[in-house]
């Protein structure tokens, strides 16, 4: 488990009071495909990835359907053993063996999101491009999962960036920064027919509201559905939804007939972390397996206006728990990584997961540097769903820009990474002494295996 000072050098935050305890505060768990017992340390080794050779690559969500995995991002080219392909912005591969996809879109700009048909054959995309496979298109898109053609019979017109897709209960959800989608006003999220896509009446909310100190625009940048299918997710940058006051992370319930404001409201989102890009912190968010916990991961340095020599506060840099009923809640327990942004989250039935470029984990007392019990936690790391602490999980990542998808399977852990910054490699299950090595690869997504299989560039074994 973890291995750092007496309890007494602890900070620990829980909902009502400070208690002794380095660098956290403290509760439960997610994912649809509940496996017990943390996935394994070891990386897989089948899986594509990013060529090395070319920089600023990531692959920013990935999602299987059936026994293929599709990952989307800013990507252009892959490789598997020493074989390259081609791939704009989107590909996919055998989830058991590694093996490349024929399937090429050919997206002209960054897929931020992805969602599959209930029967596969069709990928809806969003994010910021103008063709695909040939077919002028705005943002938007359903393709062909056999051809990667664009199906034409879909409407795909955003106009402006779309950030997240969910298909639920025969409807696509999509979120963005949109004000008009296919020929009709929605505030920045709307519910398409996933035939015809037009906007139907199911999903017509008004986001508003900006952060201080910040330009970064209104908009539901990411998404999470509930393994009941009942609630969503979503993180984005608004002050109210239809008349309900909302930071940075709210719940959504999904009715037979309508879509309306879960009074789910935790008001610690309301502190500012950082000004400018920052101002919007809340990137990642997960529910445990029961549906009973909300996790969230942040990015936003620190409180403005606080020192780096101060025991951490608020929810910047940090991972956080809290209770999903319908109300005010307060966070169960927060593990700072001090001062280093994590971009994703995930949990099973034993662990909460954690990326982004993280050093450490249990640092609440310390920024930009490992305070008093602070246990090293490079690029990932697993907490315990009940106290927030690191756990003795300690994969390893290069920490790069850092991960921005985390997925679950009954495989494993999947981790959707980058190719680092200015080119430079990027890898799961490595050492930082190992960095730049000659056996040193680019990862597209670490994996690691359940129950004696893997993690690597794909997912990570469980044992």
């Amino acid at each position: 488990m973890w291995n750092s000072a007496s309890p007494r050098h602890w900070r620990i935050r829980t909902a009502g009071a400070a208690v002794s305890a380095a660098a956290l505060i403290a509760a439960p768990m997610l994912p649809a495909h509940a496996a017990t017992g943390p996935v394994s340390t070891s990386p897989a080794s089948f899986t594509p990835y990013l060529d090395p050779n070319v920089g600023a690559q990531n692959v920013h969500q990935l999602a299987q359907c059936g026994t293929t995995m599709y990952a989307v991002g800013a990507i252009s080219s892959v490789k598997r053993g020493t074989a390259s392909y081609t791939r704009n912005n989107a590909f996919s591969f055998s989830a058991s063996t590694g093996a490349m996809t024929s399937w090429n879109p050919d997206v002209s700009g960054r897929v931020n999101a992805i969602a599959l048909s209930p029967d596969c054959s069709t990928a809806y995309l969003g994010g910021q491009f103008s063709s695909v496979h040939g077919t002028a298109v705005k943002n938007l898109a359903a393709v062909d999962t056999s051809t990667g053609a664009v199906i034409g019979s879909f409407a795909h017109n955003a106009a402006a960036p779309v950030l997240t897709i969910q298909y639920t209960g025969g409807r696509v959800l999509v979120g963005g920064q949109f004000g008009k989608i296919n020929g009709q006003d929605r505030s920045k999220m709307a519910s398409l027919d996933p035939a015809t896509g037009s906007p139907t009446g199911y999903l017509n909310l008004t986001f508003t509201g900006q952060y201080p100190n910040s330009s970064v625009p209104t908009k539901v940048y990411n998404s999470q559905l509930s393994h009941s299918g009942s609630r969503l997710l979503i993180e984005g940058v608004f002050t109210s939804i239809s008349g309900s006051a909302r930071q940075q992370v709210a719940v959504l319930d999904l009715g037979a007939s309508s879509v309306s404001v879960n009074g789910w409201h935790a008001s610690e989102f309301d502190s500012a972390c950082s000004s400018g890009s920052e101002a919007f912190y809340a990137k990642s968010a997960t529910w445990s397996p029961d549906d009973a916990t909300i996790y969230v991961a942040t990015t936003g340095y620190k409180p403005p206006g606080s020192s780096t020599s101060a025991p951490r506060t608020g929810l910047c840099d940090a991972a956080s728990a809290f209770a999903s009923t319908a109300g005010s809640v307060s966070h169960k327990w927060i593990n700072y990584t001090g001062c280093d942004s994590l971009y994703s989250v995930a949990a099973d039935s034993s662990t909460v997961y954690i990326s982004g470029h993280e050093r450490y984990a249990n640092n609440g007392l310390g920024c930009d540097r490992a305070g008093s019990g602070a246990v090293s936690r490079p690029g990932i790391g697993g907490l315990d769903p009940q106290t927030g602490l690191a756990t003795s999980w300690n994969p390893t990542r290069s920490r790069g820009h850092g991960a921005e998808d985390l997925l679950v399977t009954s495989a494993g852990l999947w981790v959707a990474s980058d190719n680092g910054k200015s080119g430079s490699a990027e890898q799961c299950g490595v050492s930082a002494s190992t960095e730049g090595s000659a056996s040193f690869r680019t990862e597209l997504v670490c994996h690691g295996t359940h129950a004696g299989r893997t993690y690597g560039s794909g997912p990570q074994t469980r044992t």
